[in-house]
């Protein structure tokens, strides 16, 4: 297939080549990477068969431009690349989370506005099939109003991420810890099937995993105005697991993603009966969210997670961590008219 898109990925750690992994295989794009490492540049780039590797991010933009960027850095250098980039009119998907601060947010909303370029923010569980499927059938009124979410999640971390020790993961200030490395997922996901969280309360703490002190089990209560919320995770158990349940004035469902499937219940005393399984591959969601992005870039659908919805989980992100810390309830700022 004739490739349309040029497409560079910025950072090519774990998640930056399972971006090119992915982006290679949704066939639509011809890739470039940017990686300042050169012993993993050049890895990369033999793996991959990508002829256009950079050092840095002035060689990338001084030849021919491209049309849609991926952000795979550090969460710290999101925004600042973010920005410099959508002055180009270069289209983005930043990684998860936007960034480990509200810091220069407002001006890169600015930028992009202005170049009226589509950001998305790479919030992979809003490509699940089963999440998409359970939502459409909670928007269409089907069980009545939401009344209450609750999120159960956790893995054996050491065991995904065997070189945790070594990565951002270590300190909170380059993005790591379980509420901007994990939680974030599910609070997000939580958000889009039920609306925004306007404030909330955490308690966090680094219980199990060796080598860090970063938190590793967490525990949030949340209102998504009149929505009661309550997010359950850690980072060490043994079963890996992530279920999302939505009660509902006339029934409840619930979405078991290790299984990819959702189950509902609608009579007092019935078991939960089976609503939709899915057969997914370890790249599926992947493919699937870079298909969706270069969709957005095409004009044909919005992208997944704006990036206002990504400002948004970031700002309860940043509570998270303060109402962690100083133990009382945190309201999530309202997004201002200049932003």
């Amino acid at each position: 297939m004739t490739a349309k898109y040029r497409v560079l990925i910025v950072g090519v750690g774990s998640i930056g080549e399972r971006h090119l992994r992915c982006f290679q295989q949704a066939e639509r794009a011809s890739l470039a990477i940017c990686e300042i490492n050169a012993a993993l540049r050049a890895r990369v780039a033999g793996q991959y068969a990508v002829s256009e590797a950079f050092a840095d991010l002035d060689v990338a933009l001084g030849g021919p431009t491209f049309d849609a960027a991926v952000i795979a850095t550090p969460a710290p250098l999101h925004v600042p690349m973010a920005r410099r980039l959508a002055e180009r009119g270069i289209h983005l998907l930043i990684e998860k989370p936007l960034s480990t601060s509200l810091a220069g947010v407002d001006r890169l909303q600015h930028v992009v506005a202005r170049a009226k370029i589509v950001v998305a923010v790479a919030y992979v569980l809003r490509a699940h099939p089963t999440l998409q499927s359970m939502k459409e059938a909670i928007r269409s009124g089907r069980f009545g109003r939401p009344v209450q979410i609750y999120v159960t999640a956790g893995q054996h971390f050491p065991t995904y991420r065997p070189a945790y020790r070594e990565t951002y993961y270590t300190d909170r200030a380059s993005g790591g810890g379980a509420i901007q490395d994990a939680i974030t997922h599910v609070i997000n996901a939580g958000e889009w099937l039920v609306g925004p969280i306007d404030r909330l309360v955490a308690d966090a703490d680094h219980l199990v995993l060796e080598g860090v002190t970063v938190e590793d089990t967490v525990g949030v209560l949340a209102r998504h105005g009149r929505i009661m919320g309550c997010y359950e995770l850690n980072q060490h158990q043994a079963p890996n697991e992530t279920t999302i349940t939505v009660v509902c004035q006339r029934g409840a469902c619930r979405a078991e993603l290790v299984r990819n499937r959702w189950l509902s219940v609608t009579e007092p005393g019935q078991e939960w009966q089976l609503e939709a399984e899915h057969a997914i591959e370890r790249d599926w969601l992947y493919i699937a969210q870079a298909n969706r992005f270069l969709d957005a870039v095409a004009g044909k659908v919005d992208p997944l997670c704006t990036l206002a919805e990504g400002i948004q989980t970031l700002r309860c992100n940043m509570a998270m961590l303060d109402s962690a810390d100083e133990r009382c309830w945190k309201q999530i700022p309202e997004q201002t008219e200049n932003e």
